[in-house]
């Protein structure tokens, strides 16, 4: 899975979610691997930021500030939610599979009351998966973020989702193993058609599953 640039990913589900809004396309998911970046959403605090001046993308998302990098899998699903569109029961429906996903490997995931994500619980608290998501037309963006066997320093220079009493965790440390990006991104192909049924206006038993797309590079072939 080559690394794809968030500014071009953006854009790309920015041109699926018109699609999909307007019927010209079905409900997508791309399933990803960023090159390294720093992503902000609107509820970001100036002290969570960056303290070696790294370069911050500005986004539309709910949510604070996040890392994206190698080593992570990056879901978007850019589905139409039935109505009336209830986001919370969207976003357990994402954090739901992760929960699937991680048991595959030994790791319970859970989640903790009062904040976002898939945590593993100890001392401290490790976030397994950050969510972040917009609907816009009755349709969503941006998703769920998925440590799979990612270098977990960049997030030591900023507060990852505002947490300050947290840590950040991954598959591959929390299994004893190495569980790869690709690894992930099968086993999400197994478990989020299932978690997001209960939420889309058209679910699998009615309609096609969500195409899962893995993008192949910065500009992928439509």
């Amino acid at each position: 899975m080559s690394l794809v640039g968030f500014r071009e990913a953006w854009e790309l589900q920015r041109e699926i979610h018109d699609d999909v809004a307007t019927g010209r396309r079905p409900d997508t998911v791309l399933l990803l691997e960023h090159a390294s970046v720093y992503t902000a959403g609107r509820r970001t605090a100036r002290s969570d930021r960056p303290t070696d001046g790294s370069d911050v993308v500005e986004v539309d998302r709910g949510g604070r500030l996040t890392w994206h990098g190698p080593g992570q899998l990056v879901v978007y699903p850019v589905v139409r939610l039935a109505d009336p569109v209830d986001v919370v029961a969207y976003v357990r429906a994402l954090e739901q599979t992760v929960i699937d996903l991680a048991a595959e490997w030994g790791v319970r995931g859970v989640r903790v009351p009062g904040r976002s994500g898939v945590w593993v619980t100890g001392d401290p608290d490790r976030k397994l998966a950050a969510v972040g998501v917009r609907v816009a037309r009755g349709v969503t963006m941006h998703g769920v973020a998925v440590n799979a066997d990612a270098d977990l320093a960049p997030f030591a220079t900023i507060v990852p989702c505002g947490i300050t009493d947290a840590g950040v965790t991954s598959l591959t440390r929390e299994a004893g193993r190495r569980v790869t990006v690709l690894d992930v991104a099968d086993s999400t192909a197994h478990h989020l058609p299932a978690a997001l049924a209960p939420c889309l206006a058209t679910p699998p038993d009615d309609g096609p599953a969500p195409a899962a797309v893995v993008v192949p590079s910065a500009v992928p072939a439509r």
